[in-house]
Formats: C-alpha cells, sequence, structure tokens
C-alpha cells in the first residue's frame, strides 16, 4: 500500500511534461534557422525554400511561448529588432514565463544576425498573429518588415521576400484596408524590376491584380497586366494565381474563349490540396462555359470536396440546359447571396439571354411551324408586350445563327428548317482540330516541366553512381511535390 500510495505521487511535473512536447517546436525553429543560416552562407536558394516549407508545417504548434524563445535565440540580445519583433509576442501566463526564462537561459544566442535570419523572425511572428486573429498587430509587423527588406538586395532573401510580401497584403485584407497599399506595392514591384527579382515580381504582380480585382477596378488590372514583364514562372502557386485572375479578367471583358482557357489551366495547375482555389476557378470556368453556350459535365460538379460548393452552379446549369426561364429565375434569387460572394451576380444576369436562346432552340427543334404568341408562352415571357419581345428574340437568333429558321411576320409564325447532315459540314473538323491542339499543347507543356540530369548522355555511371542519382532523384521529387502543395 505504501509503495502504490509513492509511486502516485510521483508524477511528472509541469515543467517536464511540458519540455517534452514544448522544446520539439523550439528546436525544429532552431534546426530551420540552422538550415537558412547554411543557405545564406552558401547562397543555396532551395535550403531556404526547405525553411519556409518547414515553417508552413509547423505553424499549429506555434505558442507565444515558443515563438518569444526563437527570437531570444536566434537575434542579437537589445537589438531594436528583439525589442520591436517582443513587443507583439506577449507572455501568455507566468508558467509560460518561468518556461521561457529556463529555455532561452539554457540557449546560446547566435553572435551575429543574418540578414535572412531577421526577415524570417519577422515572418515567423506574422504568420504566429495571424493566425491568432490579431490582424492590427499583424498590420505593424508587416509593414515595419517591409521597410526593413527596402534596405537589403540579396538572392537569398527574396524568397523570404515573396512570402512576407503575400502575408503583408493579407494583413491589410482582412482588416478591409487593401487599398492603402496599393502605392506601396506598385513601387515594391518596381523595386524587384530593378533587383531582377523575378520571384518577387510574380508575387507583386499577382498581389496587384489581387488588389484590384477586389474592386472591382477591371480596367486598372488589365493595363498592368499587359505592360509589366513577362518571363518563364519561377513559382506553379503564382502561376496559377496569375492564370485565374486573368481569366476574371477576360470574362468581364466578354473574351470567354480565352477566358475559358485560362480558367481549366489554372485548375489544373492547382495543387491538389488548395481545394478552395480550385472550387473558385471551377465555378468561374462553369459560368463561362455557360456564357459560351456549353452545358458543362455532370462530372465538374461531383468532384472530391466540391459537390456541397457547386451546388448552386449545377441548379443554374440545369436551368440553362432546359431553357426555363422561371426555373433560372427562382435559382438566382435562392443563391443570391452565393452568388454575389463569389463576384458572379453580374454574370449570372448576362446568361438570361442564353437561357432565352437555349428555349429556342429547343423549340426550333421541336416544332416544325410554330406561332410567335406560342414563342412566347413558352419561353415565359413577363414583359408588357411579349409578342414583340419573342418576334425581336427570334430574328436576333436567326441572324447570329443561332437557329435554323426563318421569320413569317405578315402570319406571325416561326418556321423551323429542315436539319441537314451535320457530318457534310466543317464542324466535325473543328472539334477534332480543336482537341488535337489541346492534347499537343498539354503534350509540349509536360516536356518543357521535365527535368533530367547533366551530362546524363556524356558519360556511363557506375552501381554506385547510380544509386546516388536515382536517391537523388527520389529527394528532388519528394521536393517538387511537397512545394506545390505547401501554402498555396
Amino acid at each position: 500500500m505504501t509503495q502504490d500510495v509513492e509511486m502516485k505521487e510521483q508524477q511528472p511535473t509541469p515543467s517536464n511534461s511540458i519540455s517534452s512536447t514544448y522544446p520539439s517546436a523550439l528546436q525544429q525553429l532552431k534546426d530551420i534557422a540552422a538550415l537558412i543560416e547554411v543557405g545564406a552562407y552558401a547562397r543555396e536558394v532551395r535550403r531556404i525554400v526547405r525553411a519556409i516549407r518547414w515553417t508552413i508545417q509547423l505553424r499549429k504548434n506555434l505558442t507565444a511561448s515558443v515563438v518569444s524563445a526563437f527570437l531570444n535565440f536566434v537575434l542579437l540580445p537589445g537589438s531594436e529588432v528583439l525589442t520591436r519583433l517582443s513587443s507583439y509576442v506577449p507572455k501568455e501566463d507566468e508558467h509560460d514565463m518561468a518556461i521561457d526564462t529556463a529555455i532561452s537561459g539554457a540557449q546560446t544566442p547566435a553572435k551575429h544576425s543574418l540578414p535572412e535570419l531577421e526577415i524570417y523572425s519577422y515572418l515567423l511572428v506574422l504568420i504566429f498573429l495571424i493566425d491568432q486573429k490579431r490582424y492590427d498587430e499583424a498590420k505593424a509587423c508587416s509593414s515595419a518588415g517591409i521597410a526593413r527588406l527596402k534596405n537589403l538586395n540579396r538572392r537569398t532573401v527574396d524568397v523570404l521576400a515573396s512570402r512576407l510580401y503575400f502575408y503583408y497584403s493579407l494583413s491589410y485584407e482582412l482588416t478591409g484596408a487593401l487599398a492603402e497599399i496599393r502605392g506601396n506595392l506598385l513601387t515594391l514591384h518596381r523595386t524587384s524590376t530593378l533587383r531582377h527579382d523575378e520571384l518577387g515580381q510574380e508575387t507583386l504582380l499577382n498581389l496587384l491584380l489581387r488588389n484590384y480585382l477586389h474592386y472591382n477596378l477591371y480596367d486598372k488590372a488589365e493595363k498592368l497586366r499587359s505592360k509589366a514583364p513577362r518571363f518563364e514562372a519561377h513559382s506553379n502557386q503564382q502561376f496559377s494565381r496569375y492564370l485565374f485572375y486573368l481569366g476574371k479578367i477576360r470574362t468581364i471583358q466578354l473574351e470567354y474563349t480565352d477566358a475559358k482557357e485560362s480558367l481549366l489551366q489554372a485548375a489544373r495547375k492547382a495543387p491538389i490540396s488548395a481545394l478552395g482555389f480550385r472550387v473558385q476557378c471551377n465555378k468561374w470556368a462553369v459560368i463561362v462555359r455557360l456564357l459560351l453556350g456549353e452545358i458543362p459535365e455532370r462530372t465538374v460538379f461531383m468532384q472530391k470536396g466540391m459537390e456541397k460548393a457547386l451546388r448552386p452552379y449545377f441548379e443554374l446549369t440545369n436551368a440553362v440546359r432546359i431553357g426555363d426561364l422561371e426555373l433560372f429565375k427562382s435559382v438566382a434569387e435562392k443563391f443570391a447571396s452565393t452568388f454575389s460572394s463569389d463576384g458572379t451576380s453580374n454574370l449570372i444576369v448576362r446568361l438570361r439571354h442564353n437561357v432565352i436562346r437555349t428555349g429556342l432552340r429547343n423549340i426550333s427543334i421541336s416544332y416544325s411551324r410554330i406561332s410567335l404568341v406560342d414563342v412566347a408562352k413558352k419561353l415565359r415571357l413577363d414583359s408588357p408586350n411579349p409578342v414583340a419581345d419573342a418576334e425581336s428574340i427570334v430574328s436576333k437568333a436567326i441572324r447570329d445563327g443561332a437557329i435554323d429558321a426563318t421569320l413569317d411576320r405578315a402570319n406571325g409564325w416561326m418556321v423551323s428548317k429542315e436539319t441537314g447532315d451535320i457530318y457534310s459540314t466543317n464542324e466535325p473538323q473543328i472539334a477534332f482540330n480543336s482537341r488535337i491542339a489541346f492534347c499537343l499543347n498539354m503534350h509540349n507543356e509536360a516536356v518543357r516541366a521535365l527535368r533530367f540530369p547533366p551530362n546524363s548522355h556524356k558519360e556511363k555511371e557506375s552501381a554506385e553512381k547510380r544509386r546516388e542519382r536515382q536517391q537523388q532523384e527520389q529527394e528532388l521529387a519528394k521536393h517538387i511535390a511537397e512545394e506545390d502543395d505547401d501554402e498555396f
């Protein structure tokens, strides 16, 4: 009995229990700092990219005490940067303060602070503040980090700078003050262009396009996009975002064919983990295809994880496919809030004409001759003079080539012509040509995306070198896959 009591009393103290889980996050941050330091001295940008990827995976385990202990470890004691960043990360309670003191007392601070570690500290604190929903402090922290970035011009800082630009814009967007930083973003983009920072140019161009589109400034967004320098994409995520914004601009400008291509390409290039982004791409792509007179396949709306989000657009597609104007109006009213939040309300208004045209096409196929009064009834036109509207709609459809019919104004009839053999026309050839062009374009993009080992055709390798090369290829493939999935 005595032994049992003694065993129950020998429970781990709070400091030991926390130190078993707590220092793991801090130790990982120290490893990340060491990786950044090695990358900075060796000028290897890939190490900086790997450090950012590890940080994104670690962000769920960040606490105020972990971040504070890391800042004390990586920054110079008493420095202005440490004082500023520590003010954004207060101690949570006395217990965490005791642990923080024990950890910081056991660690050895760095002898000097690299610019890469300083910018990384800004980025880490900014991510922590956004995750804690302390957006006002995040704005102040991001502004201080951007001010420090303006004095740095190092290739190893460019990757960290691109992530800092993103969270800088996000912090202002979350507080509804996105317009305040537009001039600053333009200045940063000009500076990145002069410094040949292509990754920074990609990121800032997308942030500026997002800034303009957030306030429906499509003309300014197109002027910026057309005049900004273009080069080979360095980041698949940034290129996907660019294609999405380009598709939205093209849609508003009534260039539906180009918009459809951009939106579908953005959805294909996006990582599988970026579900929200792919949902937005599919929403806009569905609307564009409907405006083009196409009906998306059912499988588009049945994609994994998208069924609920695409449900309003599925019902809208069904109304357009049937050509029922009343059903279209009821769906538009039912999901008005959803369409408004997605920014597609104006496009839904454009679809009304397509619904009427689809219904008219179905009528022309079903009837060889029908009066305009019956056409108005079947289309359910609710105008004061439905017969006159039906006549104008039919005449415009005939002029545009939407239906193959003639209009007998004297008798008030629409006479449909006999349906011919479609294979006697050039339509099958056009359809096959578009499919072949699509396949060839995809093949060319896949070939350009391949990465080959250098000098593989010049020298024969031994078994040991072959194993080493295969191991490097596996690590590279894993690195590329993780890079596509991280922080989209």
